[in-house]
């Protein structure tokens, strides 16, 4: 997972624009066999974006935005690392997408084989793999993640996609959903007399027999949806501007409040991501750690995508309370 989760969670996007998914019409030109009208968009890169109609074969690069393809009921004819997303996104499961490489480098030709209408990436892509895809097909960008509002910016992401691919109406049904699935945690863990517990998300990883963990603060994604669900992150941590994550070692655990509950995700098909279970499951610092010794250490089933889209963050949000709730 390591190689797959890092390269999201520590690329910086500097210089990024504020992603504004404000799409325009303009009638197809006389003769054209496109029965949609032509679109024009603004990606999170501040570029215009101009297809032919609403896209039907798309790629893919990031996790997040097949993600949101899934959701919004396109399957994206081509995608990096399909093996990987499968591992670690099983809540908007693929279907017959062709692999293009690696997320961090894409294979040019295999996307060109695909003739894609449009090719939709991140922010987080190198600027000279980004240019290459455009001598490819459209490219549309978006902003993977913003400290500042994570949540507005996965709706103004899908919202962005939904317009390049026709299916604005998909994506109002999949924000009501997910508000009504943070109402419904929300009010479960509330009944259950969990408001405002204190909870400690992390995930670890193990480089050259090396133990490192990474807390997600109030500002990372799954931070926020914690906060609407009335938890109160337990990280005094400050993480950084794009997703909110810090970084620490076991030693950094016995700063956490004392009532303080954890949770994590790990994945079985990744021997390298669950140190708590492996790694740390006799180290004596660990062990001593008052939720370790209460049963407050929750692994959270696999599968959940820490820095997808509403389908994931459902998912997640399930999970947690599910957790807490036990």
């Amino acid at each position: 997972m390591r190689r797959h989760t890092l390269l999201a969670a520590c690329a910086v996007a500097t210089g990024a624009l504020a992603l504004t998914a404000c799409g325009t019409t303009e009638p197809a030109a006389d003769g054209a066999k496109k029965s949609s009208a032509a679109l024009t968009l603004t990606d999170a890169s501040g570029k215009e974006v101009k297809l032919d109609g609403p896209a039907k074969r798309v790629v893919g690069t990031e996790w997040n935005v097949v993600e949101h393809l899934v959701t919004l009921g396109v399957q994206p004819v081509g995608v990096s690392d399909v093996k990987g997303y499968g591992i670690w996104n099983q809540s908007a499961p693929l279907t017959g997408a062709k692999e293009i490489g690696t997320r961090g480098e894409p294979s040019m030709d295999t996307i060109a084989s695909l003739k894609p209408d449009v090719i939709v990436t991140t922010t987080d892509l190198p600027a000279a793999a980004v240019k290459q895809l455009r001598d490819v097909a459209p490219v549309l960008q978006v902003r993977s993640a913003d400290s500042a509002d994570q949540i507005g910016q996965m709706t103004e992401n899908l919202d962005l996609i939904a317009e390049a691919t026709g299916t604005t109406d998909q994506a109002e049904q999949v924000k009501k959903d997910f508000d009504a699935k943070l109402a419904e945690g929300r009010k479960a863990l509330a009944d259950a007399g969990l408001d405002g517990t204190e909870i400690a998300f992390a995930d670890g990883y193990v480089t050259s027999n090396q133990v490192s963990l990474r807390p997600y603060t109030g500002t990372s994604l799954i931070g926020t949806v914690n906060e609407r669900l009335g938890l109160k992150n337990a990280w005094t941590a400050e993480g950084d501007k794009d997703y909110g994550l810090a970084s620490t070692d076991v030693e950094g655990l016995t700063k956490l409040s004392k009532d303080a509950q954890f949770a994590y995700i790990g994945n079985k098909d990744d021997a390298a991501s669950d140190p708590f279970a492996h790694e740390l499951k006799d180290n004596a610092v660990w062990k001593s750690l008052p939720f370790v010794k209460s049963g407050a250490a929750h692994r959270l089933p696999d599968g959940i995508w820490m820095f997808g889209g509403q389908a994931s963050m459902s998912a997640y949000v399930d999970a947690v309370v599910d957790a807490l709730s036990k």
